[in-house]
């Protein structure tokens, strides 16, 4: 009787281990196509963020915070260019305070509203591209901008369109 608890308990164990071993197996063989699957949708991510970042390059290339020339520009002037480019995009933003028709937008606004500088991208340290809408017309400006050797601020306009009704 004991031998045959023995066997039976033998048997058991046997039969034990054996799911144990099937059932970490297919755990591992689980685990490891996951793996695979991330790293290979890890080296598409790099890849998209590598042609993201040669996007966001090409795409910024005209930037006065990319334009070492154009910093050292104002550098040499005495400025402080950390300071200066929120100074010139406020001052620009301010004209958007002024009673009546913009002073430098050239379009009149619809009715009851007013024609406003929306965002403001600063090229180098003579030229700015900035767009403007009234809530139902929009439009581009191409505008140049100085300081002069009194600390004045001056913003000319070069070119400006307004976008066709659709």
């Amino acid at each position: 009787m004991k031998q045959r608890i023995f066997m039976y308990l033998f048997i058991f164990s046997i039969l034990l281990v054996l799911f144990q071993y099937v059932n970490s197996k297919r755990i591992f063989e689980d685990l490891n196509s996951k793996l695979e699957k991330s790293d290979s949708q890890i080296k598409i991510y790099k890849d998209s963020l590598n042609v993201l970042e040669e996007a966001f390059l090409d795409a910024s290339h005209f930037n006065l915070d990319r334009n070492d020339d154009a910093i050292s520009y104002f550098e040499r002037q005495g400025f402080e260019v950390d300071e200066l480019i929120p100074f010139i995009k406020d001052e620009l933003y301010k004209l958007n305070e002024v009673k009546g028709e913009h002073p430098i937008i050239p379009y009149a606004s619809s009715e009851g509203r007013n024609m406003m500088i929306n965002t403001i991208n600063m090229l180098n340290h003579k030229w700015i591209i900035a767009d403007f809408s009234d809530g139902e017309f929009w439009g581009e400006l191409f505008l140049t901008y100085e300081i002069t050797d009194d600390k004045q601020l001056l913003f000319r306009l070069v070119e400006s369109f307004l976008y066709p009704m659709h």
